[in-house]
């Protein structure tokens, strides 16, 4: 992979992971989500539904359980449940990258966040509990004078002047849509000791049918953002999204392709990483114990190119949970740290038994 390929890709996994957190903003606030409080007296329910918040690509699920724990709606296993299940932002990347991998990873870290939290509850009785301000982001702004969302506008209202920020939208997800249909975005696949990897299955998660999925999402996204609110445009997409994450992405993704680049091209790295499992695996779980998105796009690369084994991205993806242990971190800091060890002895036992099974 040279430069201008390096680049290409860096471009469509940011703009996909991009789209995607356009589109979930939007159904994330039409949806509001109420009724939780039912949650409260059955805690396996508890540890399901925070599991498959979890397992929504970004952070938002992680912080409506979070803030549903601050308020001990739910427990300390369905806390953990959803800290194992999500994987933040890089759950777009992973969907961008290795369409067919994430879908059973995603899966996998399903079934172990259930199952986790339940062995939890069980165990641990008693995690100090915080008493902080709620997390859910709905504005006020967003309803309307009967109490009801309020999202969409007319283009006459939008376009009456238009915003600069909207047209900014508007034009970038038309440019990715045409981008993606027609192939300019395409890129070739990266070579691993000769051989030519595969970043999906040759079936609907192929990169083909992938980017024209990822298509409609930008132009269904596009339509949105045609009728959306002034509020919700400049709120939600822009100061929220927009700002907080694109150039981030960007640059971790970056970053993550170009050091990939030269160490394949100077180093066997294939064969080092699987030399030292031990030493690949230690790192995967110190680096997942950062409470941020970014970092963690190195071992969605490095998976990628077969340069690690999936017991390794399956371990850093246990460990980690993108920007949704901050307000926990923020919250109780010793419930954190609870929360984080118990990943770490989850993600080494999964990660060394995985790895046991294929070496049979």
């Amino acid at each position: 992979m040279h430069l201008i390929e390096v680049i290409k890709n860096s471009v469509l996994i940011t703009g996909l992971v991009m789209v995607m957190m356009i589109f979930l903003e939007y159904i994330n606030i039409i949806s509001k989500g109420h009724s939780l409080e039912k949650l409260r007296d059955r805690p396996f329910l508890q540890i399901l539904i925070s599991a498959l918040l979890g397992l929504i690509p970004g952070c938002g699920g992680g912080f409506i359980v979070v803030s549903l724990y601050a308020h001990n709606m739910v427990s300390f296993g369905a806390l953990l449940a959803m800290m194992i299940a999500t994987v933040g932002d890089e759950a777009f990347v992973m969907l961008a990258m290795i369409p067919g991998t994430s879908l059973y990873l995603f899966m996998g870290l399903l079934i172990l966040a259930i199952v986790s939290g339940w062995i939890t509850d069980k165990v641990i009785r008693r995690v100090p509990r915080p008493f902080g301000p709620d997390h859910f982001s709905i504005h006020s702004e967003e309803f309307n004078a009967h109490g009801h969302i309020r999202v969409w506008e007319g283009i006459g209202k939008n376009f009456n002047p238009p915003g600069r920020h909207r047209i900014v939208l508007l034009l970038g997800l038309a440019l990715f849509f045409v981008c993606i249909v027609f192939g300019f975005l395409s890129h070739e696949h990266i070579q691993v000791s000769g051989h030519e990897h595969e970043h999906a299955a040759e079936s609907m998660f192929s990169e083909k049918w992938m980017n024209m999925i990822f298509a409609g999402f930008s132009l269904v996204t596009l339509v949105f953002t045609l009728f959306s609110s002034d509020h919700f445009i400049e709120e939600h997409i822009w100061n929220h999204i927009v700002k907080h994450h694109f150039i981030k992405i960007f640059l971790w993704t970056l970053g993550a392709l170009l050091v990939l680049e030269v160490a394949l091209h100077y180093v066997d790295l294939q064969s080092w990483m699987y030399d030292r499992f031990w030493l690949m695996l230690l790192v995967a779980v110190i680096v997942g114990l950062i409470p941020e998105s970014g970092p963690h796009i190195l071992f969605i690369s490095l998976y990628a190119t077969g340069t690690i084994p999936l017991s390794i991205l399956l371990a850093n993806s246990i460990v980690q949970e993108g920007h949704a242990g901050l307000p926990l971190l923020a919250e109780t800091k010793k419930g954190f740290v609870i929360a984080k060890a118990l990943k770490v002895v989850i993600a080494v036992i999964t990660a060394y038994c995985i790895q046991f099974i294929y070496s049979l």
